[in-house]
């Protein structure tokens, strides 16, 4: 019998007042998955993670957790996420590890005796056993959002749902993230990640849903989200006219750049065939390719808006 899927979203909406910020949502998170959540400002992602978590009561729809019914079911299910929403915040006169020490007596689930080793491998898997003995006020953006990422990880998750888990973080602490994230997802986990840095989500991620206004626009597997936008053949060649020529009369309507011809294909169009006829009508080919469309393209095409690919 199939797992149920992490996370599962039923014509989750939500309005405040006339505004309606996530309209009519269905959204599946398989398990084992690294999910990411894209969208630009204010198109829904924040809110709906809101949703999820049950810090945020939905309009109309539902959300299932781990195969439970949310709210409902929140006291059995929580436990079993760890979360990052909208950036941490702690107590600001104490030291991380106090910070930490506090959040886990908050669980009513954990044990007192294996509190501070508990509370030191969080800090250690994040790397901030160097600045543990820190008061919180004295630490940087990043820092601030490297704690809050050990606080979520001071159990054994399940599920984890990080909204912008690189934000404020340099390029090592981001790589840092990524890797965390990736022997979390080998262990097991669900990782559910709101970001708004496309390299990130292209390098990390095997699937991707997008949201606009409120509203799905795309959701799958990273692949099949760059299938639907189709595949192009990029042909180098000395003899441009040529090999239009013979592209156009295997149906294709090429286009010339210099010495680059390039032509759509449709999904069951064999690229090997196209070179073997090139080739054979004497069209000298020094270079043959056949791209799909990046992530940015893809998000470009589906909401519109452009996107920060480096942060």
């Amino acid at each position: 019998m199939t797992a149920p899927a992490a996370i599962r979203a039923t014509g989750l909406t939500k309005r405040f007042g006339r505004q309606l910020a996530v309209d009519g949502l269905d959204l599946e998170v398989p398990r084992g998955s690294v999910f990411g959540f894209l969208g630009p400002n204010g198109s829904g992602k924040t809110t709906t993670i809101r949703m999820v978590l049950g810090l945020a009561a939905p309009t109309a729809g539902g959300v299932e957790l781990l195969g439970e019914r949310m709210p409902r079911a929140s006291a059995s299910v929580l436990p079993r996420v760890g979360a990052l929403v909208e950036g941490p915040a702690f107590a600001p006169f104490l030291t991380g590890r106090s910070n930490l020490s506090r959040l886990d007596a908050a669980d009513p689930r954990s044990v007192p005796a294996t509190r501070r080793a508990r509370v030191a491998s969080a800090l250690d898997r994040v790397g901030l056993t160097h600045a543990a003995d820190k008061k919180a006020h004295a630490y940087s953006l990043g820092m601030k959002q490297r704690l809050g990422l050990a606080g979520a990880l001071l159990r054994d998750r399940e599920l984890l749902v990080l909204d912008e888990p690189s934000n404020g973080l340099d390029p090592q602490g981001t790589r840092e993230v990524r890797a965390l994230i990736r022997r979390l997802a080998d262990d097991g986990a669900t990782v559910f990640v709101s970001s708004h840095l496309l390299s990130e989500v292209e390098q990390l991620c095997s699937h991707v849903a997008v949201m606009r206004a409120g509203r799905l626009v795309a959701s799958g597997s990273l692949d099949e989200l760059r299938a639907t936008g189709g595949r192009e053949a990029v042909v180098h060649t000395p003899d441009a006219g040529a090999a239009a020529s013979v592209l156009t009369g295997l149906g294709l309507a090429p286009t010339i750049a210099g010495d680059v011809v390039t032509a759509d294909l449709d999904a069951d169009a064999a690229p090997e065939s196209l070179v073997a006829a090139l080739v054979a009508d004497g069209v000298r080919v020094r270079g043959f390719e056949v791209s799909s469309p990046s992530l940015e393209d893809r998000f470009v095409e589906l909401t519109g808006e452009g996107f920060d690919v480096a942060g």
